[in-house]
């Protein structure tokens, strides 16, 4: 008797400026899984690719993100050759890249820059988020008490050609996890932030005269 073949395998600012400044300007991956024949031959080659992440929410300037820690919107984006009023003091070849931004600590208790620190970033190469103040006192790195909204400016240094006005910045907000310490470590902090929404907006420059 003959033996049937097998079938084939299928394979598979000084804060006047920069008040002055912000007032002038107006404002699946998709593929159905077959048969169990399928996802075993493909996990001979190690499983089913990963899935395609999400894109990023992108807001409009203004919108506000709530996350876990702060709600907070991100107004206006200026280049300064200097703002020591927010802590931001540039080397030779920095400029101060400054947002302003409304902010409200929607945790339970003060936070202030190192939350900051895990919430916004910039696509600028060379950046350093270095300072953060109240606009309306000029406190420096201030403690955001819960529920209490504020306009901060947050500053990073950057090279001084690494934007000019008119340029436009992206700013990512993330959501950050909140970690309490056991064993050898003790109280809470936040880290892993997770990038939750972007904003893109025009770099306004003000020079040191205004």
């Amino acid at each position: 008797m003959t033996t049937p073949e097998p079938p084939a395998r299928r394979h598979a600012s000084p804060f006047s400026r920069l008040r002055a400044a912000a007032d002038r300007v107006p404002t699946k991956w998709f593929a159905a899984i077959g048969t169990g024949l399928f996802l075993a031959a493909t996990a001979a080659f190690g499983g089913l690719a990963t899935a395609a992440a999400e894109p990023v929410p992108e807001l409009e300037v203004g919108e506000t993100h709530i996350g876990p820690l702060y709600a907070l919107s991100v107004d206006r984006a200026f280049l300064f050759d200097e703002l020591a009023e927010a802590g931001a003091y540039p080397a030779e070849g920095q400029r101060v890249l400054a947002l302003r931004i409304t902010v409200e600590n929607v945790w339970t208790s003060p936070e202030g820059f190192s939350g900051m620190r895990e919430t916004l970033s910039v696509a600028v190469p060379g950046a350093e988020l270095t300072s953060m103040a109240r606009i309306d006192d000029a406190t420096t790195n201030p403690r955001l008490q819960p529920g209490v909204p504020a306009e901060l400016a947050v500053a990073w240094l950057v090279p001084d050609d690494a934007l000019a006005g008119g340029d436009e910045v992206t700013v990512t907000v993330s959501d950050p996890t909140l970690r309490t310490g056991q064993a050898v470590t003790s109280g809470q902090w936040w880290d892993d932030p997770v990038p939750s929404a972007r904003v893109t907006l025009p770099v306004e420059y003000r020079p040191g005269d205004e």
